[in-house]
């Protein structure tokens, strides 16, 4: 895609910079990540239209916004071909200390009324999300380790008490374990940022991955 050339008052250049982005994930194949810049890049371009008089600057204004929703279309086209196809796979790195990165943000697009099924690694946060959400989930598979010693009987109890919890909202839990899973947590004190908003809470580095099926399938 052509580079923009939209101008120089603020809302503009914050307006580049976001669909500059878009165009660098875009090729770099990253479609997710490209698809959401496109997306809030075009929504900024339009607030700097609404209040742009000039008749030539609407007039080029217009075009690369038409450009660029042609674009973010046809990127949204692939990814739902993808999804169709189970080939969908996002991937999100997640730098040492980051922040922004709670359950919430990492997973409500996924979170519509289709999903039914889920199949996790790691855990009771992501249960209350999805209790809220209006997805239809009734069964979640959790895979994780087994605490050594004392914390054995702890574990087996607390998620015996979720269990019980998740059945009150009609939802089935699956427990496996695995010896291969490393646990990573961070602790924070009850008053620090990020004790209640995970948003806020500093993250240890890690990969998310992101797969979707057409149809769930059992492993």
């Amino acid at each position: 895609m052509a580079k923009s050339n939209l101008g120089q008052d603020p809302d503009s250049t914050a307006a580049v910079a976001v669909l500059k982005r878009a165009v660098e994930l875009d090729a770099e194949s990253r479609y997710q990540q490209a698809l959401v810049c496109y997306q809030e890049g075009i929504d900024m371009l339009l607030q700097v239209l609404k209040g742009t008089k000039d008749a030539s600057k609407r007039c080029a204004f217009r075009q690369k916004i038409s450009d660029y929703m042609d674009r973010a279309e046809n990127i949204k086209k692939y990814l739902d071909q993808e999804k169709e196809d189970g080939k969908y796979h996002k991937q999100i790195k997640i730098e040492e200390n980051a922040t922004g990165f709670s359950y919430e943000t990492l997973f409500k697009e996924y979170l519509h009324e289709t999903v039914t099924e889920v199949w996790l690694y790691n855990f009771l946060r992501f249960c209350e999300m999805l209790i809220k959400k209006p997805c239809k989930v009734r069964t979640i598979h959790l895979l994780t380790s087994t605490d050594e010693g004392l914390g054995n009987a702890q574990q087996s109890s607390g998620l015996e008490e979720i269990k019980q919890s998740l059945r009150s909202h009609g939802v089935l839990l699956e427990v496996n374990y695995s010896s291969s899973i490393h646990d990573r947590e961070i602790r924070l004190g009850r008053f620090s940022l990020g004790y209640c908003d995970l948003d806020l809470r500093p993250c240890h580095e890690t990969t998310v991955d992101i797969f979707h099926n057409k149809h769930t399938k059992k492993l």
